[in-house]
């Protein structure tokens, strides 16, 4: 197994190479959800090197854009975590991580069952809301053609992954299906405090985008 600054380095420029081409789940999104589990990690006092493999990985294989398969990820990343030789304790945990850190959807519990993965999904999750948030889901969202909002079709409780996984509906109502969600799902102290300002954010762009797309006076409530 190289040394573990060299291990880093060779896993991150093996993501550079397998990522997507999709603005919302490229290196730049990688390397924020690093650099914020690492801090958690800090704060929480959890396995660093666990916790820099496991963000690095996170999105290897992105169901997503593998025809809906969730094991494509956790398969993804054994594979080169094997070719790496790395130790099977380390090798288990960030597998582990990467195959639980999704949000699946509204109705599926998705708590982490290690202090890592809790510094690892808290940070994947905190780079899905707030401004950064607004613009990936955006960004994905006209990526798949799917309008920015549309009245006539409300949001929806996905009661599982498959439904989470087929749903179609308009970027607006990914706001109400998952982002609003985050806050109050976050597991590590520093995550729960950074969410409250990007979470207030959202809740302010959504008054103010709905303001304009009724041509009316901004509104105080955004539930509609």
């Amino acid at each position: 197994m190289p040394d573990p600054a060299e291990l880093i380095a060779l896993t991150a420029e093996f993501v550079r190479r397998s990522l997507p081409v999709d603005s919302a789940h490229d290196w730049f999104h990688i390397d924020r959800v690093r650099r914020n589990a690492l801090q958690f990690a800090r704060e929480e006092q959890a396995d660093s090197q666990i916790v820099e493999l496991a963000s690095l990985l996170h999105d290897i294989a992105d169901w997503k854009f593998h025809g809906g398969d969730e094991s494509a990820g956790p398969l993804a990343a054994r594979a080169w975590l094997e070719r790496q030789q790395v130790d099977t304790v380390t090798l288990e945990a960030v597998c582990e991580i990467v195959s639980q850190v999704s949000f699946k959807g509204a109705g599926v519990p998705t708590d982490m069952s290690t202090l890592e993965g809790k510094c690892v999904q808290d940070a994947d999750r905190l780079d899905a809301i707030g401004a950064i948030g607004i613009a990936r889901a955006f960004s994905f969202g006209g990526s798949l053609h799917r309008p920015l909002y549309d009245h006539a079709v409300p949001p929806e409780w996905h009661e599982s992954f498959a439904a989470y996984k087929s749903n179609s509906g308009s970027t607006v109502n990914h706001f109400y299906e998952k982002l609003l969600l985050l806050k109050d799902r976050m597991q590590t102290s520093a995550g729960q405090r950074l969410a409250v300002e990007r979470h207030h954010f959202m809740e302010t762009f959504l008054t103010q985008f709905f303001a304009e797309w009724n041509g009316a006076a901004i509104e105080t409530d955004v539930h509609r």
